[in-house]
């Protein structure tokens, strides 16, 4: 049981055989209630998912999630340049112990790599990696 976007309700009413007047009915009725609000279902999955995931790959997963463009970038908005690098020196920290590497280069290359992947950008990416390099970690607050 986890909250729901409106477009992946309607998909999922949609496999269940629900009709289209069901499924319309039970929409305005989830949205009268309270239940229904693409907004908070962003900010809500932004910050369950921005201990694992940059800017890019959230607003990928809530595209794929059917969210509106401005609704995802208004929720990503919220994740800080300053939590960016928390959460990623976090994640290159745990990468690192598991390959230490001897340079910079090295570093980036492996630990970097995956972070780039999870969405971080490249300044993000490159300050975190310097910071594991350095032996000192980021205090972040939650």
């Amino acid at each position: 049981m986890r909250a729901h976007s409106r477009v992946e309700l309607l998909r999922k009413l949609g496999r269940r055989g629900y009709t289209s007047e069901e499924i319309d009915a039970a929409m305005v009725r989830l949205h009268e209630l309270g239940y229904l609000n693409d907004r908070s279902f962003a900010e809500g999955l932004v910050r369950y998912r921005s201990a694992s995931r940059g800017p890019r790959a959230l607003l990928a997963e809530l595209a794929k999630r059917g969210v509106d463009r401005a609704q995802a970038d208004a929720a990503v908005a919220g994740f800080d340049a300053d939590a960016q690098l928390a959460s990623a020196t976090v994640l290159a920290e745990r990468l690192y112990a598991r390959r230490p590497s001897s340079s910079y280069r090295e570093v980036l290359d492996s630990v970097g790599a995956k972070l780039m992947r999870r969405g971080f950008s490249a300044t993000t990416v490159r300050a975190a990696c310097r910071t594991v390099l350095s032996g000192a970690s980021i205090e972040y607050e939650d």
